[in-house]
């Protein structure tokens, strides 16, 4: 792996969103029959995923997934190489035909875990990182009515929404994240697709060559008020849901809301037995005081006996 490219960028933090997460169907006569070929005992249809929010790109940072799946699956290891799916694109006219994910389909009939790895552009010099998933083939949630939602729904969505953050990125890898923001459905600049090419490796003994041209200003919110749509290549967030993509800034509002109410529940919980502990320390005082007074009173009663 070439060496990245430039210096870090001190005191500099980007972050990318995007969302991993398995979708799992059961088998059925009208809407997903069983294929030819599929063991009798497999009861369900699934996909395991990673993708960016609203199926932006995320090939330009992240260039290869690795799913290790249940080992009794054969080929249990599967690697999505990013290069292999955009050659694939390549020939494929139209966006809506376009791969947009790293993507494994299956089929089974049992939960478990995933692993799923993570391998970044060759030129931001980080690591592979880990994340662990559980397949989830039946419908879930925290109440009756959120699992019937989802029964009745034919699918079972278990989809997690993460950030992705880069730490003080080297120059040219920082030049790769902040250039080349656009619409969605239209062309990146050229010197966005450029940088989205070949891992950054260029030049003899296939050392990296950092590119020069000043980055491009991420898109603003302003832009996403303005247009409601997030754009390719940038950190923006959806203002609201839709079919299908789960995740915004509604969705963090409302989680937001979820996590005040419950703080607020365990502050008055916590009230009530501040208040419930306090009665018992004064009731136990109080015990201790008439055990003392009794005793004084026996002792007193004692002596007069004797004398």
């Amino acid at each position: 792996m070439p060496p990245p490219g430039g210096k870090r960028m001190k005191g500099v933090q980007i972050f990318r969103p995007f969302i991993y997460g398995t979708t799992a169907r059961p088998f059925n006569d009208t809407d997903n029959p069983k294929p030819p070929g599929v063991p009798a005992d497999h009861t369900h249809s699934w996909q395991v995923f990673v993708k960016g929010i609203e199926d932006t790109d995320i090939f330009y940072w992240l260039r290869r997934v690795q799913f290790k799946l249940h080992e009794s699956i054969p080929n249990h290891l599967r690697t999505i190489d990013a290069e292999s799916i955009m050659k694939e694109n390549s020939g494929k006219k139209s966006p809506s035909q376009q791969q947009r994910a790293f993507v494994v389909s299956e089929t089974g009939w049992g939960e478990f875990e995933i692993t799923i790895k993570l391998y970044y552009d060759s030129r931001s010099g980080e690591k592979p990182q880990t994340l662990y998933h559980h397949l989830r083939l039946h419908p879930y949630g925290r109440t009756e009515a959120e699992k019937e939602a989802m029964r009745n729904g034919g699918e079972v969505i278990a989809w997690t929404y993460e950030e992705q953050l880069f730490n003080e990125p080297f120059e040219e890898f920082y030049h790769v994240l902040t250039t080349g923001a656009h619409d969605k459905g239209s062309k990146p600049p050229a010197t966005a697709a450029a940088s989205s090419k070949g891992g950054g490796s260029s030049g003899k003994g296939g050392k990296s060559t950092p590119q020069h041209q000043q980055p491009q200003q991420s898109a603003s919110s302003e832009e996403l008020v303005a247009s409601g749509e997030v754009k390719e290549r940038s950190a923006m967030i959806p203002l609201s849901n839709k079919p299908g993509q789960p995740f915004s800034r509604d969705t963090e509002a409302l989680e937001i809301r979820r996590l005040r109410e419950a703080g607020e529940k365990v502050h008055e919980m916590i009230r009530e037995m501040n208040k419930s502990v306090k009665a018992k320390e004064a009731e136990l005082a109080q015990l201790k005081a008439e055990n003392a007074a009794a005793a004084v009173s026996s002792s007193a009663t004692a002596s007069t006996t004797t004398a």
